[in-house]
């Protein structure tokens, strides 16, 4: 897996585009962009939403999972006070580990780049998770 804490945009994308084969006229003409448009894109750490949407429709493939993973890891849990406005936008529940963060955790593990209580403090995950993920997950 990619590392989550520092994306690079355009780089992923063209490695799965790479990966699946597109072809460039093909991806020009979904995108509306010249050869040497896509290539810059590749180059970009970071793309416009607009843009990374029509990436993810052309390659059917969710590039915004990426920073939602990002986030999961890497974004401190804030308390709720009693004086913050409620929001109209949709509420997401932080607590909800994709498998692709469960495979990332574990093979921080198995390759002891970390300890299970580094594991717990750096990214907040609760040392009873944790250890169900390893119980269900081993291999």
């Amino acid at each position: 897996m990619e590392n989550l804490k520092d994306i690079h945009i355009g780089t992923l994308v063209r490695e799965y585009v790479n990966e699946q084969g597109i072809d460039m006229n093909r991806i020009c003409r979904f995108l509306h962009s010249t050869e040497n448009e896509i290539l810059e894109m590749y180059s970009m750490k970071s793309l416009d939403a607009d843009v990374l949407l029509k990436w993810a429709k052309l390659l059917k493939y969710d590039f915004f999972r990426l920073y939602s993973s990002h986030l999961i890891l890497y974004a401190p849990v804030g308390r709720q006070n009693k004086n913050e406005v409620k929001s109209k936008l949709p509420q997401f529940r932080k607590s909800l580990y994709t498998k692709e963060i469960i495979d990332f955790i574990l093979e921080l593990l198995a390759d002891k780049k970390k300890t299970p209580v580094e594991i717990i403090n750096q990214y907040g995950i609760p040392k009873s998770t944790l250890n169900k993920w390893i119980s269900k997950y081993k291999q």
